[in-house]
C-alpha cells in the first residue's frame, strides 16, 4: 500500500535536518576556563595587567579583575563569587572566622609589596615628616602646616575609604604607629576618597592638601614626602630600592587570597605569577618585586 506523499515528504525532511545537524559545526563556544579575581584598588592595575598578559600567552583562560577594596574582595571570596581575592592587608581573624563557617580554609599568597608615599602639592614648602607629625596631622592636633615648617595654610586631610586595606593599613602603621594598645583615629573633617585616583586628583590641584597612596599610583606632578621614624633618624623617601633595604617605613606586603590550597588553573596562575616575568610587570608599574 503506498504511504500518502504529505507523510513521505516528511520523513524525507525529518533524515535531512537529522544529518545536517551532524554534520555542521557546533555554534557553540568551545569551553573557556574562568578565572574572578576582586578586591584591592591598591592592586587592580597590576592585577588587570597580569590579566591581559597571562590571557595572550593562554587564549583559553578567561581571567576577570575588579577593585572595590580588599574587605569586599574577601568577603567575595568568603561567600564564593571570586576565585581570587586581591588585598593590600592580611585578613583579619574575624574574617577568617566567617570563611571558616563557610567551609572555607583562606590561604595567602604574597605576589609583591608597595610603598605608601605621603603626598602633597608641588607648592607646598614641606618636604620631610616624621610619623608621629603624620599621625598628629591625621588625628587633627596639628591643624596648620606653619606647626611642620610650612606656610600659614589650614591642612587638608584626604584619605581613602574605611573598606580599603590601604587606609586600615594606614591607620595601624602610621596614625596608630604601629602600636597595638593605640587608639588613635582619623580626624572627623578627613575626606574619604573612593580611589587612589582620586586623591591624587585632589593633591594636584589643592595647595593645603595631604594624602597618601600606593607607590605605583603616584605620578611626577605631586611631591612625595620624605618620612623619618623619629626626628633622630634620616628621612627617606619611598622607592623600590628603599622598600627592599627596609629603610622606608610604610612599606608593605600585598596579597592574594584563595579558598583553600590552589590547584589547577587558579595554582598555574599564581606559579606565573610569582615569575620573573609577571614580577617585571609588578616593577613597571611602581611596586616592588618579591624576588
Amino acid at each position: 500500500m503506498n504511504q500518502p506523499r504529505p507523510f513521505i515528504f516528511y520523513c524525507l525532511l525529518s533524515v535531512f535536518c537529522f544529518l545536517f545537524s551532524a554534520c555542521s559545526p557546533s555554534s557553540e563556544p568551545s569551553p573557556t576556563s574562568y578565572i574572578e579575581n576582586k578586591g584591592s584598588d591598591t592592586i587592580v592595575n597590576l592585577a588587570l595587567a597580569w590579566a591581559e598578559k597571562y590571557q595572550i600567552e593562554h587564549p583559553d583562560i578567561r581571567i576577570s579583575v575588579t577593585g572595590g577594596g580588599s574587605g569586599t574582595g574577601i568577603t567575595a571570596l568568603i561567600g564564593g563569587s571570586a576565585d581570587l581575592a586581591s588585598a593590600s592587608r592580611k585578613i583579619k581573624q574575624e574574617e577568617i572566622a566567617e570563611a571558616q563557617k563557610n567551609g572555607i580554609e583562606p590561604v595567602e599568597h604574597v605576589i609583591a609589596r608597595d610603598a605608601i608615599a605621603v603626598i602633597v602639592n608641588l607648592e607646598n614648602p614641606v618636604s620631610e615628616l616624621t610619623l608621629q607629625q603624620i599621625s598628629d596631622i591625621y588625628s587633627g592636633k596639628i591643624q596648620n602646616w606653619s606647626e611642620v615648617g610650612g606656610e600659614d595654610r589650614p591642612i587638608v586631610r584626604l584619605s581613602r575609604e574605611t573598606n580599603s586595606g590601604t587606609h586600615i593599613y594606614f591607620l595601624e602603621t602610621v596614625l596608630r604607629l604601629g602600636e597595638k594598645e593605640n587608639k588613635t583615629l582619623f580626624s572627623m573633617d578627613t575626606l574619604l576618597l573612593p580611589s587612589s585616583e582620586g586623591i591624587v586628583a585632589e593633591v594636584r590641584q589643592n595647595p593645603n592638601a595631604i594624602g597618601y597612596d600606593g607607590l605605583g599610583y603616584v605620578p611626577h606632578d605631586v611631591k612625595k614626602i620624605a618620612i623619618a621614624t623619629s626626628a633622630h633618624e634620616a628621612y627617606v623617601l619611598p622607592s623600590a630600592a628603599t622598600v627592599n633595604d627596609k629603610s622606608y617605613p610604610i612599606a608593605r606586603d600585598l596579597y592574594m587570597y584563595t579558598a583553600g590550597e590552589p590547584t589547577g588553573i587558579l595554582k598555574d596562575y599564581l606559579d606565573w605569577i610569582l615569575s620573573p616575568e609577571a614580577q617585571e610587570i609588578v616593577l613597571q608599574l611602581g611596586f616592588v618585586p618579591i624576588k
